[in-house]
């Protein structure tokens, strides 16, 4: 019988703490029933540096039902780096792992198939969302640009696919073995290979809280994601030049050919609109080189991408 941990990052969650456990511990009790999974089946919340009463009350838990557990790391790291802690963790302890928000908006129920895809041969199991009908217009746009966008730069992606999946420890094994700091986890999982496959499922809104990533948090992620994953834009900025280049000798080519036949030329706005333009092209360009050149800085330091600075989770 497999056992399984779900790994699940929470910042500032004590408001949806309690009605998670609650579900969750319902849905172990009822694959433990079923003989799906193994009986010392575990719920792993990891305490991102939260600033209200989430570690206290994970502690509560863990004292209150064996299937909890938790870890709390020193300081808050991000979604990202919290759930590779509760990773690097739960691989030391199951041989299945499922990461899922602690928000209840990714669908429990999903959890059956999953196992079952798993029980088929597949070592990844990705859950992703059958539709965006209850997101906003603007963020049903910007979250299936993002996924469109991410393949278009050469990113190997799993379209409308978060952080909702399964994997076996074989394929946590191999992610450990990346060593970057900066760690596109969506990305990663397809590049390690093995055999996967799809859940697809309805997200849910929010039980309690606020979201932890707003709009902010979004593009940041997004931009992290491309910038740690594909050289594609540092080639875009190369053509860019290029095409300017040639623009360049065109222009060239009609100020001499205005001076040969004694026209002469004004030219203020022509020069000021030119110097604009191409400051704010070198620009961005040498900006987005430095920040090419600021994560190549973070991986030679080569720091702890976390701390965990308190485990409740117990030997086999």
């Amino acid at each position: 019988m497999n056992k399984l941990f779900i790994v699940m990052p929470c910042y500032n969650e004590e408001e949806v703490l309690a009605e998670t456990t609650t579900r969750i511990i319902e849905k172990l009790n009822s694959l433990v029933l079923n003989q799906k999974i193994d009986k010392k089946s575990r719920v792993l919340y990891v305490n991102d540096g939260s600033k209200d009463n989430t570690w206290n009350l994970i502690q509560e838990l863990s004292n209150k039902y064996d299937s909890i557990t938790g870890i709390s790391l020193s300081r808050n790291r991000g979604h990202q780096n919290a759930l590779l802690a509760g990773l690097s963790v739960a691989k030391e302890h199951a041989d299945i792992i499922i990461s899922m928000d602690a928000d209840l908006q990714d669908d429990i129920n999903a959890i059956d198939e999953m196992i079952e895809k798993y029980q088929e041969g597949n070592q990844i199991v990705y859950g992703v969302r059958s539709s965006r009908k209850k997101d906003t217009l603007f963020k049903r746009a910007t979250a299936e640009g993002f996924y469109k966008f991410m393949k278009m730069m050469g990113v190997d992606i799993v379209f409308n696919h978060a952080d909702y999946r399964l994997t076996s420890k074989t394929v946590l094994n191999e992610l450990f073995k990346y060593n970057e700091v900066n760690l596109f986890l969506r990305g990663i999982f397809p590049l390690i290979g093995y055999k996967s496959d799809i859940v697809y499922y309805e997200r849910n809104e929010r039980f309690a809280g606020e979201s932890k990533y707003p709009l902010r948090k979004m593009l940041s992620f997004a931009w992290n994601g491309i910038t740690s994953f594909s050289v594609k834009p540092i080639t875009l900025v190369l053509n860019l030049g290029f095409l300017i280049l040639l623009a360049s000798l065109f222009v060239i080519l009609y100020s001499v050919l205005v001076k040969i036949i004694g026209k002469t030329v004004d030219g203020w706005t022509f020069i000021v609109c030119s110097m604009w333009l191409l400051g704010g092209i070198q620009m961005i360009s040498i900006g987005l080189i430095g920040e090419y050149i600021g994560k190549i800085y973070s991986e030679t330091k080569a720091r702890p991408r976390f701390v965990i600075e308190h485990n409740l989770v117990e030997g086999d």
